[in-house]
């Protein structure tokens, strides 16, 4: 998944699970993509049963552990500064234990442990069930590694402890891996091939969110429009079932349709899509059902035909463009974000102005857009030369930038004098009077506080908009509460 989420996981929470007979203390931090966030939650409740509960301090805590992203090299370089944070601290406390999790992990493997001597643990995405093994094996002075991917969902019978929540919005994971071999993306190498999770196992786990007061769930997978469940194995593989198996197969949109139908007064959410994996009976469901949030997330990544095939991004421009159409005929009041980057191996002028015109055309109401940083183990990293001035990929990502920021505020502005409703999830930033909150297009919204709280569906009068926010005034509470 390339949408990256630019904050960290300190063990913050507002519903944080504990066991009075617990003694030791779990810090971790998450960086990267959602599901890296979500895996968090599954490595706090594994240790939650192995003696460990999570604390915020980083120095009280006896295993700190920071869950990794490998897509671009920014990234990395944040978590190697914090490794050295914690080495710092593990100097005064030498008894505290310090592991990387996540996809920095598999990659690296034992270059943390044999090189860098900055870990005591290596731990990849597939393998956290382990890690109280791996603990044990710290203890005995062995090293501790396990990065083996696995070809089955790993986590569906875990019920994850929800960190940093703000106990209105969760992640639900329902993928994991990729097949997709885009030349730029580490995901495939560093979480394996695509594979579902059993439906009911989702289901259940959206019951208990819902039952503890959850009001809305993002369905999560770095991949979410290839979900495919046939009783399990690889999504390659499928066409090796047996005929029972196949004709019983449940699809994305049949799951979607499952938790839509099922928890009616729940928001649902979905991240990420592949253009070339989404499919209409997808969008018919999104437009059926109120409760599911008119949200795509679309990564395009270049709107340059010759860029996408260097990229085996394996669709084209005018393919792309088409399903945007078809999803606007079938969703009018959509939105749709993007992922784009700037300055990809061999991208000429022309195929830069190839992008900017395919932004023209779409009009994104929001996007995370980054210079193409070389990923080792790429196929592009491996035999594709960096041949793009760094000052030149700064220059395009900035007329990308600045021509998002024209588009966001065209999209926000189409909200003035609408009514909306919101799910508030916080207090606002900038002023402790008012209520924010997102739209069902995923947009934030800030309002007065009056007698509304967090968890509120509150219905809001779009009065005034920057490109990133709507404001407003409340008109009532929504009928989902």
């Amino acid at each position: 998944m390339e949408k990256e989420i630019n904050e960290t996981l300190q063990g913050q929470s507002l519903v944080l699970e504990s066991k009075a007979e617990n003694t030791k203390k779990l810090y971790i931090e998450s960086y990267g993509c959602a599901m890296n966030f979500s895996d968090s939650e599954v490595v706090a409740s594994i240790l939650l049963n192995d003696g460990y509960n999570t604390t915020q301090i980083l120095e009280e805590a006896d295993l700190v552990l920071v869950n990794t992203c490998s897509i671009r090299d920014k990234a990395e370089q944040t978590v190697r500064k914090r490794l050295e944070k914690y080495n710092a601290v593990k100097r005064i406390n030498p008894k505290m234990k310090v592991g990387v999790l996540g996809c920095m992990a598999e990659r690296l493997k034992e270059k943390f442990l044999e090189e860098e001597k900055i870990v005591d643990l290596v731990v990849g995405p597939d393998a956290y069930k382990d890690l109280p093994n791996l603990l044990a094996d710290v203890e005995e002075g062995r090293d501790a590694i396990n990065v083996l991917l696995s070809k089955e969902e790993t986590y569906g019978d875990i019920s994850p402890v929800r960190l940093n929540s703000n106990g209105v919005s969760a992640f639900v994971s329902i993928t994991r891996g990729c097949d997709n071999m885009c030349t730029f993306c580490v995901v495939p190498f560093t979480r394996g091939r695509e594979r579902s999770r059993e439906p009911q196992s989702i289901i259940k786990e959206i019951q208990d969110l819902q039952d503890t007061g959850y009001k809305e769930i993002t369905l999560l997978g770095q991949n979410v429009d290839s979900y495919l469940w046939y009783g399990g194995g690889l999504k390659k593989d499928f066409d090796k079932a047996s005929e029972m198996q196949i004709a019983t197969a449940v699809k994305f949109e049949h799951l979607l349709e499952m938790v839509a139908k099922g928890f009616p007064k729940m928001r649902i959410r979905f991240s990420t899509s592949n253009p070339q994996d989404m499919h209409e009976p997808v969008l018919h469901v999104i437009a059926k059902y109120p409760n599911v949030c008119k949200h795509i997330h679309l990564p395009v990544q270049s709107g340059s035909d010759k860029i996408l095939a260097v990229m085996n991004r394996l669709h084209t421009r005018e393919e792309y463009k088409s399903l945007i159409d078809r999803i606007r005929s079938i969703i009018p009041d959509v939105c749709i974000t993007q992922d784009m980057i700037a300055g990809f191996p061999t991208e000429t002028e022309e195929d830069h102005q190839d992008t900017l015109s395919l932004m023209e055309y779409v009009k994104y109401s929001f996007g995370y857009m980054y210079a193409y940083s070389e990923r080792p183990g790429t196929l592009a990293g491996r035999k594709m030369e960096d041949d793009v001035l760094e000052a030149t990929k700064m220059r395009r990502l900035q007329e990308i930038v600045d021509l998002q920021r024209i588009h966001s505020a065209f999209r926000t502005q189409e909200f003035l004098g609408q009514t909306v409703e919101v799910l508030v999830d916080k207090t606002s930033k900038k002023s402790e009077n008012d209520l924010s909150g997102r739209n069902s297009q995923s947009i934030t919204v800030v309002f007065p506080i009056e007698n509304y709280k967090i968890g509120d569906f509150v219905n809001v009068k779009i009065t005034n908009c920057t490109s990133g926010t709507l404001i407003g005034e409340a008109v009532g509470l929504s009928e989902r509460n």
